[in-house]
């Protein structure tokens, strides 16, 4: 399933030079043998690090052998999970209870894309990748107004998660939110076969298509999104790297001024980037495309290369390396128009003007070529490359200056501190309007993402992780954050049923009605879902499993000790504490 995942990674940019290549596509997230079946996500690691096992996997291609193996995971009482072919999601919501789980994988569901002009819909099954898609419709004269940054990603999987691009405008940034109406598959009694569809419209069937819309896969499998269409258009975007001056005071002015704006904050660069993002008409020239840097294919020498890099400044607790590096990438990033391509080969100025199918999103390491040179996506787990935690945070638009202005006094102690986020790709806002989907945002909202590293091992702590987890706390604790549902560590989910508040109990009403013996359900899910906080244990709070209230959650061997935030004091932080270290 997924999402979103939008990553944003650029601390490899720099050292590529300017061809064009494609990659080695990624890995399938399903895997069998004699034994039986394992599920990974695409960074090929889960958030506890344990292996995701399933009994077996079917690969429906229409929607009736769906229904039969929904209808044979009823009849045998089996526990389900629905798998895309992306497997994009971080949290583990992918993997199913019990030895005898059953994967349904969507992977070639995706046969069918139908358009209707005259009510501008277009319907998909639900493995329909969103390249395919959005080439689909711009081809027949008609535009998606939103999408995710990432595209790769599958419809059904992209819309259970709540994935987003960024828009304060029409229906707003969220892909759910143009959603019309769903397909569902969920268990039936033996006199209807085990299995039935549940078609659902908007308008007719809110109350339980505004749980569907984002049900992180509990519900049922989905078969078929129609998402709202528009008379194809254009648009025209620039970036401007300015200071970082003011951007709580201007932030809100740019979303609502700018349609498809939004702000990339280097806060130990004292940076912020403005996304200057309008529609054009279509007939006004320029053929451009949006080829994120983080998103294009690196050699794999040059990502293992990058990787022992930050492993060797993260072991050496070298600071200045890591803000060197963070120049570095911003640098490549303005020179090159962080990805912008005018003619779709070259950047050479603003603004560029292309397609919206061409602008919306990006992906080009996803696809393979005869190329010789060795590339792919630089997370790829085959080749040892980037390894990142990625906290994402939805915010109310009244809370977000005052969440701005705690994360400057904490650069303001010591900027230096932030440069390992800003390697990646510093702090990215975007904009999102108000939702019906219970499990959506009730109000226009904020939403911030931002990488880190994750170390190899489960027990090593990392440079500066007080201030991640600080601004993390800040966000989903202090201000009242909601987390991304394909995304986050797992504190990043503690307390989410009350953040919901009632809309929280009217997705379990609708749970309980379309899936009453929890076949969709697993303990990860139900993690997730419910915000469940697990017993501590040593070295709990290193990689986002528990907030420490004890040092031996954080790793007082190596230095680590848990402490307050420097800010937010009532934060409870791992700080690396050397002087406590030569007293023990």
């Amino acid at each position: 399933m997924r999402h979103s995942h939008t990553l944003h990674f650029s601390i490899l940019s720099f050292f590529v030079t300017i061809w064009t290549v494609q990659s080695v596509p990624p890995q399938p997230p399903v895997r069998c043998d004699q034994t039986g079946c394992t599920v990974s996500n695409a960074y090929g690691t889960w958030p506890d690090r344990k292996t995701c096992h399933a009994a077996n996997v079917t690969y429906p291609t229409t929607e009736e052998e769906l229904r039969k193996a929904v209808a044979y995971a009823a009849e045998h009482n089996l526990k389900v999970k629905t798998v895309t072919k992306f497997s994009h999601t971080i949290p583990k919501l992918a993997c199913p209870s019990g030895s005898d789980a059953l994967l349904i994988s969507t992977s070639k569901y995706n046969s069918v894309i139908e358009i209707e002009p005259d009510r501008l819909t277009v319907t998909a099954d639900s493995g329909v990748s969103l390249r395919e898609l959005i080439d689909k419709v711009e081809g027949a004269g008609f535009s998606i107004a939103t999408s995710t940054y990432w595209e790769g990603v599958s419809i059904g999987g992209l819309i259970s998660t709540g994935s987003h691009g960024s828009s304060w405008s029409g229906r707003g940034g969220s892909v759910h939110d143009h959603v019309v109406g769903i397909s569902l598959l969920v268990p039936a009694n033996s006199s209807e076969g085990f299995a039935k569809v549940v078609r659902l419209e908007e308008g007719r069937d809110d109350k339980l298509l505004n749980a569907v819309k984002v049900s992180l896969g509990v519900l049922g499998v989905i078969s078929k999104v129609k998402l709202s269409i528009e008379k194809a258009f254009k648009r025209s975007m620039m970036y401007n790297f300015t200071s970082d001056v003011a951007l709580e005071d201007i932030f809100m002015e740019h979303g609502k001024k700018f349609e498809f704006g939004d702000i990339t904050w280097y806060p130990s660069r004292k940076t912020a980037v403005y996304r200057y993002d309008i529609r054009s008409p279509v007939n006004v020239s320029g053929n451009g495309v949006n080829d994120f840097t983080g998103f294009q294919s690196n050699p794999i020498l040059i990502s293992r290369g990058v990787r022992a890099l930050e492993k060797g400044l993260e072991s050496t607790k070298n600071e200045n390396g890591k803000c060197t590096t963070a120049d570095t990438t911003l640098a490549y990033k303005k020179l090159t128009g962080n990805g912008l391509k005018n003619n779709g080969l070259i950047f050479t100025g603003y603004p560029v003007i292309g397609r919206q199918g061409k602008i919306q999103t990006s992906g080009s390491c996803l696809y393979s070529s005869s190329i010789r040179i060795d590339v792919a996506c630089a997370w790829d787990p085959r080749y040892s490359g980037l390894f990142f935690y990625e906290t994402t945070a939805i915010f109310p638009v009244s809370r977000f200056r005052d969440f701005l202005l705690d994360v400057k006094k904490l650069r303001d102690l010591k900027p230096e501190r932030l440069c390992g986020i800003d390697i990646y790709n510093g702090i990215l806002i975007r904009f999102i309007k108000g939702s019906k989907a219970y499990l959506g945002q009730t109000e226009d909202s904020v939403v911030i993402d931002f990488n880190y590293y994750r170390a190899d091992d489960e027990l090593t702590p990392r440079l500066n992780q007080d201030v991640m987890e600080e601004m993390e706390q800040m966000a989903f604790v202090k201000h009242g954050a909601k987390p991304h549902w394909g995304k986050n560590r797992k504190v990043g989910f503690f307390g989410v049923k009350k953040k919901l508040g009632p809309n929280f109990d009217r997705f379990l009403e609708v749970k309980n009605t379309l899936d009453p013996k929890k076949m969709f359900s697993s303990e990860w899910s139900d993690e997730i879902l419910f915000g469940i906080e697990a017993s501590k244990y040593d070295g709990c709070a290193l990689e986002g499993n528990c907030v420490c209230s004890e040092d031996r959650h954080c790793s007082p061997s190596k230095g680590y000790f848990c402490k307050q935030g420097l800010v937010y004091t009532q934060a409870r932080v791992c700080r690396f504490s050397p002087a406590q270290v030569l007293v023990a």
